[in-house]
C-alpha cells in the first residue's frame, strides 16, 4: 500500500519548469512522448482483450443512450466538460493536452491491428489486467514531463490539489463514479472496466514510485 503515500506529481530531473510553454525542455518532451506511447499501448492491450470498457468510455456509451450521440462526439463533449472544470481547479494546459489526444489516437490506430486476443477469457482478463498497469505507467511518465495532463488526468491532479489526498484514492473515487454514472444511464459494464476503475489509480502513483526511485539510483 506505498502507492498511497503519493500525493502530488512529483518534480524529477527531466521535469518541465512550467506546463505551459512554447519551448520545452528537450528531455521532458522526450519523455511526454514516450509516457503517451506507452499510455496508448496500454489502452491498446485493454480494447484487445475485450472484457469491458475504460470507464470514461463506459461512461460516453451511457450518454449516448440518453442524448442519441455518437460514441465520438459523445466523448469530445466530456472530454471538453473536463477542460472547463480546470478552471475552478486551477489546472494549466500545456502541449502534453494537445499530444495526449493525438499520440494515443496514432498508437491506437497502428498497434491494434497487430495485437492478438486470446480464446480464453481468463487469458484476456490478464492481458486487460497488464493493460491497466501498462497505461498507468504511461500516464506515470507522461504527467511527471509536465507539460500538460490530458482532460481526465488534469481532473485527478486537480481535485488531488484541493483535497489533498493521495492520488491513487482520488483517482479511484473519480472512476468509480464514473462507472455507477455511466451504468446508470445504460452503458455497458464489464471485468475489464471494474479494472480499470480499481487499478489505474494504484497504477500511476506506483508508476511515479518506480521513476522517482529510479532518478535517485542513478
Amino acid at each position: 500500500m506505498s502507492f498511497l503515500s503519493v500525493t502530488s506529481v512529483p518534480r524529477l530531473r527531466w521535469s518541465a519548469p512550467r506546463a505551459f510553454t512554447l519551448r520545452p525542455p528537450a528531455a521532458s518532451l522526450v519523455f511526454l512522448v514516450i509516457g503517451l506511447v506507452v499510455f496508448g499501448t496500454g489502452e491498446a492491450l485493454l480494447v484487445t482483450a475485450g472484457v469491458g470498457v475504460s470507464p470514461w468510455t463506459l461512461f460516453a456509451e451511457g450518454v449516448t443512450q440518453v442524448t442519441g450521440w455518437s460514441l465520438g462526439f459523445a466523448t469530445f463533449v466530456i472530454s471538453a466538460s473536463l477542460l472547463a472544470l480546470w478552471v475552478p481547479l486551477k489546472q494549466t494546459p500545456g502541449l502534453g493536452t494537445i499530444l495526449n489526444a493525438i499520440i494515443i489516437a496514432l498508437v491506437l490506430e497502428y498497434l491494434l491491428p497487430y495485437l492478438p486476443a486470446f480464446e480464453s477469457y481468463a487469458a484476456n482478463a490478464l492481458l486487460a489486467l497488464v493493460g491497466v498497469m501498462v497505461t498507468g505507467f504511461g500516464a506515470a511518465i507522461y504527467l511527471v514531463a509536465n507539460l500538460g495532463p490530458g482532460p481526465r488526468d488534469g481532473l485527478m491532479t486537480g481535485l488531488q490539489a484541493v483535497t489533498g489526498l493521495p492520488i491513487a484514492l482520488v483517482r479511484t473515487a473519480l472512476e468509480l463514479t464514473v462507472v455507477a454514472i455511466g451504468w446508470a444511464l445504460g452503458g455497458t459494464l464489464g471485468l475489464g472496466t471494474v479494472l480499470f476503475a480499481l487499478g489505474i489509480g494504484p497504477a500511476i502513483a506506483t508508476g511515479m514510485q518506480v521513476l522517482q526511485r529510479f532518478e535517485t539510483r542513478h
